[in-house]
């Protein structure tokens, strides 16, 4: 991307949208019928249409279910895939079933599995930690996975070590922190973009869009992006400090920790397994999934269970709710369990269904921004003058279509972008402009604000 006029606008007030008494099961998707997505290949900035819908194209709900049909594709670009990866985001025809009552697990936990464990409200979906990579102990190798070996057990089993897919498969994922599986885009993490992050990990953001389903904002409790299969809400990375709502808003962290470990004989528990490889530069502690230990907080309320969630009260939640969370450490970077896990809280199922098999209402979304959040946004513009591209960029989550005009001085229109929703990021191009002042108008459900931008030719 090249450095030029960047909006930053704080995130839409969830609050402040009308629930009309339904669950956020019902209410909290985005919602689409006509705007198609778009991909990277590798070395090409310009994103090409993939020609499929975005979102999520109809949400129903009977009196214990919603359902959400999707086609996986999000309305940030995906792509590109930098580790070989050959396979591209495609429509995965999905129809998911989502609890509208979900009940606490009070017998043993169940462990979260590969593949979809959750939907984003994009109906992107979620994946756990893993990627299929196990550790051999037979044959001291990688087992699992393109290039190795198949696992004792088959691609689904854990072995006694698990590779983490967050550090392992850095070098594929996309700028939003995700990638296809057989076509199945998915996210194993947070799904803010990589360049948006205190430390950035990963340079791909510099060649494509920073795009992401939302991006984080330190000052707001962040935004509803999701639902595991066990019915039970997703955040994203920063909440309320206390679970009744007080305390002001603090990250909210996970309770797993790395170990002090230099071998790998046993697991936090002390249970003795086979043994995996001494850690070193090559297998590093974080590379499996046993690398880590779960340490109880007592007192400190913004430390989560061994879920990755906690009891809360949240903005569509009132009353509170179990949530988890997609946590990250001081950096932004992605925290291990990432979001659910290592098993679910509730009662979980595989959610996607072939079918509707019971009578259903249909919901149709009234997601709208008013002239009263406007003024609570802080728009700020920079660097100023630009010579290029005019960025713009909203913290938190965009619920609703934004409409952005580029004017000359007598108010001529000379280019017009929307960002949709579930995206962070659109640009303005000035490269082909005379010098002089420019305005940005932006507009929405009853938006009208304007913002002046020089361009110059130095």
């Amino acid at each position: 991307m090249k450095k030029g006029v960047l909006l930053l606008l704080t995130c839409f007030s969830a609050a402040s949208v009308s629930m009309a008494q339904l669950s956020p099961a019902i209410t909290g998707w985005l919602q689409n019928t006509s705007v198609t997505g778009s991909y990277y290949m590798s070395g090409n900035s310009t994103a090409i249409s993939n020609g499929l819908l975005v979102n999520c194209q109809k949400v129903e709900y009977s009196n214990n279910y919603a359902y959400i049909t999707a086609t996986g594709i999000p309305s940030y670009p995906t792509g590109p895939f930098l580790d070989g990866n050959p396979s591209i985001a495609s429509n995965q025809n999905g129809i998911y079933q989502i609890p509208l009552n979900p009940q606490p697990n009070t017998g043993t936990p169940i462990a979260t599995n590969g593949g979809n464990i959750g939907i984003f409200i994009n109906g992107v979906a979620l994946f756990d930690f893993r990627d299929g990579v196990g550790w051999n102990t037979s044959t001291n190798s990688l087992c699992g996975g393109p290039g190795n070996p198949p696992c004792p057990g088959g691609p689904q089993a854990l072995t006694a070590w698990s590779r983490d897919a967050i550090p392992a498969e850095k070098v594929g994922f996309d700028c939003s922190k995700g990638h296809p599986a057989m076509g199945n885009y998915h996210h194993h993490q947070n799904p803010s973009a990589f360049k948006l992050d205190l430390n950035v990990i990963s340079t791909i953001c510099n060649l494509y869009d920073a795009d992401g389903l939302y991006a984080i904002d330190s000052t707001a409790h962040s935004p509803l992006i999701g639902f595991a299969y066990d019915g039970y809400p997703i955040y994203g990375a920063y909440g309320y400090k206390n679970a009744n709502g007080t305390g002001g808003i603090v990250r909210i962290r996970s309770g797993y920790q790395l170990r002090n470990i230099t071998v790998r004989t046993h697991w936090a528990d002390g249970t003795n397994v086979d043994d995996g490889p001494p850690v070193n530069s090559t297998y590093f502690l974080g590379y499996f999934r046993e690398d880590y230990e779960f340490i109880s907080h007592p007192g400190q309320e913004e430390y989560l269970d061994e879920h990755n969630g906690r009891f809360c009260v949240t903005p569509e939640y009132p009353n509170g709710t179990y949530a988890y969370f997609a946590t990250v450490d001081a950096n932004w970077n992605s925290a291990y369990p990432y979001v659910v896990g290592p098993a679910f809280y509730g009662n979980a199922t595989n959610r996607k269904v072939t079918s509707i098999n019971e009578p259903t209402t249909i919901y149709t979304s009234t997601v709208s921004v008013d002239e009263g959040e406007l003024k609570n946004l802080n728009i700020s513009i920079y660097p100023n003058p630009t010579t290029d591209l005019i960025a713009v960029q909203i913290n938190g989550l965009v619920k609703n279509s934004v409409n952005f005009e580029l004017l000359d001085a007598s108010g001529k229109l000379v280019e017009q972008k929307y960002l949709y929703p579930g995206s962070t990021i659109t640009y303005l191009d000035v490269q082909t402009l005379y010098e002089g002042l420019y305005f940005v108008r932006i507009t929405g459900n009853n938006i009208n604000s304007i913002q002046k931008v020089l361009v110059t030719r130095k």
